[in-house]
Order: structure tokens, then C-alpha cells, then sequence
């Protein structure tokens, strides 16, 4: 605690009226936010560094003659701020309908990303006019990009540059950066190639922080003509052994699309890109439907689960009489649920009474 808190108290600002205390380093935005003012942005992710670029978040402060942009600005002690006055809500509708304008299409399907309804939401919100200042878009699609994963749609881009910000400031990458300038602007790659000869790592995070859908999951979208609304559910991924939270995205019971939880407490957003994207073996064709032992030509053939156990338990205990209860050892695999991994290091360990068990989700 500083000297300040400790003896005169902590500092406090008025939002609208209301005495705040906010903590040093605190934006104006986040402040807000914090006391339930949801501010709009188009340009902000709190995972990344304030870029004051949409200018959606402006408030007005006593004492500065123009608005100022709430992401960027900190708070202060004995600040009066107004974030919603008449003529600040005007701004933003105005900038809304400039940004809608650009674009293509406002509406975008959920399975395109995290983030892709948030425009759509801001139209929705300030009853905007999309095609009020229509005129020479600026972003430009890169359908030739063969990748399976990503859909660079830059019809769509707003140049709030979130995702050339979440692949520096988060992933490391720097694989995508701006070229140009005014309405010559778009995303690119070095030497404006494909994703796949860049330094992606396809982890998907530009997709999901992305609030147009410019950049969507290619393999999400395959969902989009299936029936049944979008459903979520949170679980861990079982890949690795870092414990990524993601939401299962279905429609009735088919898989169509994996999103890392942006509240993960060991991923906060981020996913590899097996975690994003290699989840097909859920409804392969290939993947068997019923169990298979081999016949006495060595043949896979169909059988019932009490043949194929008892087929199981008898190999298993051949082993163990000719060689030794270590001559077992298991394996279980990430793609298993964890509650399968634990019944397998109790079977391991509890019947054969060894702790020869492992697991590929370890690493």
C-alpha cells in the first residue's frame, strides 16, 4: 500500500456522478468496467496493450476540451467523467455507421470466432445505418490462402489490428503485420504470402479476438449449414498437460467447432493448434463403432463387449503368468476423457499391482 492510501486513503475519481476508487495504473475504461459501465470498443482485448485506435470508448473529462479515449487515459485523483452524454453517444453511433459502412455484411455466423458478433452487437446497440457512408472499402479477401484452418476474409477488416497485436504481444509469432496506409491497408504476411510459409503457428488466437469475423475457423464453419442452435460446453483439453479450458461448440450432437475459454486460469485464451483444431477424430468414419478381435485367420471381425473383454482379461493374464506383472505396461491416450485416464491408472496399478502407466498428454 502506498504512503497515499495508507494515510489519506485511497484515490478516488467520479463516474457519472458516482465516487469510484480505482487502483494506480488503472485506465478510465477499465475503471469503468470495473463499477458495471460497459464502455463499446472495437479495438480493445484486456489481454492486450490499450490502443485508443476505434475511438468507441471516449468519455468526456472535466477540465479537457475534447473527449479522450478511456482505454488509453488513467485514471487520476478528483477526475469527473461522463461516459455517456447526448453528444457522445451521437460520436459513437456515427462511428459505428462509418465502420459498418466498409464492410461487406455486418451479420456473421457465431462459428467464425470468440469475438466475430461484436460489431453486429454495435450496430444493434446504436440502431446504425451500415451503408449511411458508404464508399471505397480498405481490406482486401486472400481466398488463394490454401491453409485448412484460417479464413483470411479482409472484406471484413476494420484495421482495429487486434490480431497482429495478440500474435506479437501474446503468441510471440509476429507473423502478420500491416502494409500501407489510408485505404491501402490490410494484414499481411512477410512478402504478402500465405499463413502456411509465415511464422503462424495456426493457434487461432487472431480468429477469436477478432470482432468482424475478417479472420475465421475455417473448420467451425463447416457447422454453419448444420442444423440446430449453437451449443457450449466447458471442459479441459486433453492434449497436453497444462489443462487449457475450452468451450466444445455443438449442434444436437455433433462436434462442429473448439474455442479456447478467454477466462481459462491456465490458458487465458490461448490454444496450440491441435487444441483449436484437431478434434475431426470425434466423428471420423474411420473411428470404430464396436468392438474387433481377430478370428483364427488373424481377420478383424465384429464382436460383442463380454467377447472382446473376456479376450482382454485372458491375454492380459497369459502375460502376466509367462513373464511378470511388469511385463504390463499402459498408455493412455489424450484423446480420452480424464475420466478414462484415471480408470486406466487404477486398472494399471490396482490389478497388476505396478506403476508402469503413462499417458501422452503428460508432455
Amino acid at each position: 500500500m502506498s504512503d497515499r492510501q495508507a494515510g489519506a486513503g485511497q484515490a478516488t475519481l467520479v463516474i457519472d456522478g458516482a465516487e469510484v476508487a480505482f487502483e494506480p495504473g488503472e485506465s478510465l475504461f477499465e475503471v469503468s468496467a470495473r463499477v458495471g459501465k460497459r464502455l463499446p470498443s472495437l479495438c480493445y482485448d484486456e489481454r492486450l496493450e490499450a490502443f485508443g485506435a476505434c475511438r468507441l470508448c471516449v468519455v468526456e473529462v472535466e477540465g479537457i476540451r475534447n473527449p479522450v479515449a478511456s482505454c488509453t487515459t488513467l485514471a487520476a485523483d478528483g477526475m469527473v467523467v461522463t461516459t455517456s452524454s447526448a453528444e457522445v453517444e451521437a460520436w459513437r453511433k456515427t462511428l459505428v455507421e462509418m465502420v459498418a459502412s466498409e464492410n461487406r455484411e455486418v451479420e456473421v455466423d457465431p462459428l467464425r470466432g470468440h469475438a466475430s458478433q461484436e460489431l453486429s452487437r454495435l450496430v444493434a446497440r446504436y440502431d446504425a445505418v451500415p451503408g449511411r457512408f458508404a464508399g471505397e472499402p480498405s481490406g482486401k479477401s486472400r481466398e488463394d490462402d490454401g491453409n485448412p484452418f484460417l479464413l483470411r476474409d479482409y472484406d471484413l477488416c476494420i484495421s482495429c489490428y487486434r490480431c497482429v497485436r495478440v500474435c506479437a504481444e501474446q503468441q510471440g509469432d509476429h507473423a502478420i503485420g500491416i502494409a500501407n496506409r489510408g485505404f491501402e491497408t490490410r494484414i499481411t504476411t512477410e512478402f504478402d504470402g500465405e499463413l502456411r510459409d509465415s511464422a503462424c503457428v495456426f493457434c487461432g488466437q487472431c480468429v477469436q479476438t477478432c470482432p468482424t469475423g475478417a479472420l475465421a475457423d475455417r473448420k467451425a464453419m463447416r457447422g454453419v449449414d448444420v442444423p440446430g442452435e449453437i451449443e457450449k460446453t466447458r471442459t479441459i483439453c486433453p492434449y497436453c498437460g497444462v489443462g487449457c479450458s475450452v468451450d466444445l461448440m455443438t449442434k444436437g450432437d455433433k462436434l462442429v467447432g473448439v474455442q479456447p475459454a478467454m477466462d481459462g486460469p491456465a490458458n487465458k485464451g490461448a490454444l496450440c493448434v491441435k487444441g483449436q483444431f484437431a478434434f475431426d477424430f470425434v466423428q471420423h468414419e474411420d473411428r470404430l463403432a464396436h468392438p474387433m478381435v481377430r478370428n483364427d485367420d488373424g481377420e478383424l471381425v465384429r464382436a460383442s463387449w463380454d467377447e472382446a473383454l473376456d479376450r482382454a482379461a485372458k491375454g492380459f493374464r497369459g502375460v502376466v503368468e509367462r513373464h511378470g506383472r511388469h511385463a504390463v505396461y499402459g498408455v493412455a491416450s489424450g484423446r480420452a476423457p480424464h475420466e478414462a485416464a484415471y480408470l486406466m491408472q487404477k486398472w494399471i496399478r490396482t490389478g497388476f499391482g505396478t506403476n508402469f502407466i503413462d499417458n501422452c498428454s503428460r508432455a
